[in-house]
């Protein structure tokens, strides 16, 4: 069995097991059917010793953050692996995704004029849902890849069994990339400066230069303006990143819940925010019951087939103070939906008093199969759903909080279009997710450009307001 550190954190303590545990009185969606519990149950006892990845200050500064998102004052931008992989930890990989979600959050801190809060779905994005339980190829039938928690993306017997030691691979993968995460902030690599020049070199070599020069030179503009007036555009930047991912296996975030020390709070350990996704948000089920027993700052997934009845009880639930910034609806309602499906939620949950931050997911409801058989999104399709976001809250009046998306900073080929326009007979060149497709680097930085749009002329309607 692999060994993990246990030495104690002076801040933290293991969670008392009846608050913890009363997730498993509860049906538990999405769970693996893990062969050999009593090997289960030694893992989990040697997680439940070892160090946590996140202390509550980390969490609760997080949570204030986002309560400036649901009070209208800042926006979130989520964005990471569909589901990261253990041989995707390395310093190239960590550092390509970050300097994409720097330089998206730099144009739409901006546009947005307010601050950007900025979190990745990185250490411990680990595991996934599946439509189905099994995989069958060329008439052989086996266990659906859950993700590298679980079991291996290898089309073999011996591949898709599920493993627990995989969960000690969690967390020390997790650790890893905490470490690079915090190693590359520190660093000076936020450097808003240092930033925009790296938006400059993306604007000069895109196909659609000319739409962006103009956001481009008015940054410009911005930092001369500082610089003039006696200002040091460093003075404003900040280190500050947050780590993210689905809460979804439950033994393990269960084994990671530690109590502080300094307030008596129970929290999840693995990461700064979890959240429930769209299959797993029975109000009845575990993982909603797991949930309301930590005071991290959380997400619940909301399909086109929530009712606002449904996100109410799920307030009610899971935000039963009405704290800001302790829960955010994360939206995926398919770019075809969402104007009809978001407008009633946002309209009733709002009447009720209730101070959610709203954040759109515009990948997941915009999935389709390309000719090759690959699953893929088109670019346009995702900028769509964002569109129709921004025109619910601008009609409503209410705060447009954020994007999650699923993104890299390779230059992969798994979604179509976008400036440097990929098309579908390109998506085999260098298809690498082993579960969802991404945006690219490029892709995710032309999605930032055109959502600027949208946040300037939000903006532009709220000082109209004002």
């Amino acid at each position: 069995m692999e060994t993990l550190p246990t030495l104690a954190s002076p801040a933290t303590g293991p969670a008392p097991a009846d608050m913890t545990e009363s997730w498993r009185a509860r049906p538990a969606a999405q769970q693996p059917e893990w062969p050999d519990p009593v090997a289960l149950e030694a893992v989990t006892r040697q997680l439940a010793g070892v160090p946590p990845l996140v202390l509550w200050g980390e969490c609760a500064r997080l949570r204030d953050r986002l309560a400036d998102v649901a009070r209208g004052d800042a926006f979130l931008l989520q964005g990471g692996d569909c589901a990261e992989t253990f041989t995707g930890v390395s310093a190239d990989a960590v550092g390509n995704k970050l300097t994409t979600l720097l330089q998206m959050s730099a144009v739409l801190t901006y546009a947005a004029a307010m601050p950007v809060v900025r979190v990745g779905r990185l250490a411990g994005q680990y595991a996934k849902p599946r439509s189905r339980p099994t995989e069958t190829r060329d008439g052989v039938t086996l266990p659906a890849y859950r993700g590298d928690a679980v079991n291996g993306y290898a089309f073999t017997p011996e591949a898709r069994v599920p493993d627990p030691q995989r969960l000690l691979r969690v967390y020390q993968s997790s650790s890893n990339t905490l470490n690079l995460v915090r190693a590359f902030m520190a660093g000076g690599n936020a450097d808003l400066s240092q930033v925009h020049e790296w938006n400059r070199d993306f604007v000069a070599g895109s196909p659609l230069r000319g739409k962006y020069e103009r956001l481009a030179d008015h940054i410009d503009h911005a930092l001369d303006f500082m610089r003039a007036t006696g200002g040091r555009p460093e003075d404003f930047d900040s280190a500050e990143f947050f780590v993210s991912h689905e809460g979804l296996l439950l033994d393990y975030e269960s084994a990671l819940t530690r109590r502080d020390a300094g307030t008596g709070l129970t929290y999840a350990a693995s990461g700064h925010m979890l959240w429930i996704g769209e299959r797993t948000r029975d109000l009845d089920g575990a993982h909603v019951e797991y949930f309301s027993t930590i005071a991290n700052p959380i997400g619940v997934k909301l399909g086109p087939a929530t009712t606002a009845d449904a996100a109410l009880r799920l307030v009610d639930r899971l935000d039963p103070d009405r704290v800001p910034g302790r829960l955010t609806f994360i939206t995926r309602m398919g770019k075809d939906r969402v104007r009809d499906a978001l407008a009633p939620l946002v309209e009733k949950v709002t009447a009720s008093g209730a101070q959610v931050a709203w954040i759109c997911d515009p990948m997941h409801g915009n999935t389709i199969e390309a000719p090759s058989g690959h699953k893929t999104r088109r670019f346009d399709d995702v900028l769509e759903e964002v569109r129709g976001f921004f025109d619910v809250h601008n009609s409503l009046g209410t705060h447009p909080g954020g994007i999650h998306v699923e993104l890299t900073g390779d230059d992969v080929t798994e979604c179509v279009g976008g400036g440097h326009e990929i098309g579908f007979i390109d998506l085999s060149a260098r298809y690498e997710s082993t579960c969802d497709p991404r945006l690219n680097r490029r892709q995710s930085l032309d999605l930032a450009f055109l959502v600027a749009e949208f946040l300037t002329e939000t903006a532009r309607r709220r000082r109209g307001r004002g």
